[in-house]
């Protein structure tokens, strides 16, 4: 009965160790490395916050997000420019969301983060892992939002989001959210293609990352009755003009935010981490059922 119990306890253990991997069902995300150079993607924020509470006389963040392929096409670089950030709250994470804002501003209907590889959120992302993160978690990778401050600046390439059409690390149809630690949405924009890029006054290095990246994005429930992310669900929007993208990795965005990639050998490729996490914790389980018995 004893070493019966202790099997249990055992496997319990290794059981929630393989669930809480810290990687997609699909694997660690690929770099995409043939972004097109000099396509560029802006997001406006809006005149009027979707959370009205966060500004109770009227008003918003103000600012906008500008992305482009790095100079060599490995990665894109985001350039984020924001004012008038709320007075309390902070610090404010900030996501790629699956679907684009509709017409009436409502930030929920984007539904969840930008996740092509399954990965969720309830493991909070680790930054300095972030081939592990969900493609969308910008702020996880890259630093949340500092409290306490009205303006917030800052540039870093992003290996693992994508300008190239037709996969899923594919933001360019998608939109932007800005949210409070419990979830609550307190904004959001589109982006759209436009012309010229965006760089930081003397910022030469574009592998430069923000410095605020002292955090994860272990928010709470949502308090504003909102969908939490992890559970908005839905399909990712298919690309307006679906280009052929000549990269053979990652999932593609025509097939939703959770779609397996589209080559056999991509799959193994792809699973290959998750399968790390799965072998291993077999394995310590083998080795603790015969020291018990």
């Amino acid at each position: 009965m004893r070493v019966s119990t202790h099997l249990s306890v055992l496997l319990a253990a290794v059981t929630t160790q393989i669930l809480a991997q810290e990687t997609g069902e699909l694997g660690d995300a690929a770099e995409v490395t043939n972004n097109p150079v000099g396509v560029v993607y802006k997001a406006t924020l809006p005149d009027s916050a979707f959370f009205k509470p966060a500004y109770p006389d009227g008003g918003n963040i103000q600012g906008e997000i500008t992305a482009e392929a790095n100079s060599d096409g490995k990665g894109v670089k985001f350039t984020v420019r924001l004012s008038n950030l709320p007075k309390t709250g902070g610090p404010f994470p900030y996501h790629l969301h699956v679907a684009p804002v509709p017409e009436d501003g409502n930030c929920t209907e984007t539904l969840a983060h930008l996740d092509p590889y399954i990965r969720g959120e309830d493991t909070p992302c680790n930054a300095d892992a972030p081939a592990t993160c969900q493609v969308g978690d910008l702020s996880g990778k890259h630093g949340k939002i500092p409290a306490n401050k009205t303006t917030f600046e800052t540039s870093y390439v992003d290996l693992y989001a994508s300008t190239v059409e037709g996969i899923g690390a594919f933001f360019g149809n998608r939109s932007i959210v800005f949210h409070f630690p419990n979830k609550t949405r307190i904004t959001c924009a589109n982006f759209e293609r436009v012309d010229g890029g965006a760089d930081l006054p003397g910022d030469d290095d574009d592998n430069d990352d923000n410095d605020d990246n002292d955090d994860n994005d272990n928010d709470g429930n949502d308090n504003d009755g909102d969908d939490d992310d992890d559970n908005a669900g839905g399909s990712s929007p298919s690309p307006t003009t679906a280009a052929s993208p000549s990269i053979t990795s990652g999932p593609s965005s025509t097939e939703g935010a959770g779609a397996p990639p589209t080559e056999t050998s991509d799959i193994a490729t792809a699973g290959a981490p998750g399968l790390r996490a799965s072998v291993a914790g077999a394995v310590v389980l083998g080795a603790a059922v015969a020291v018990l018995l």
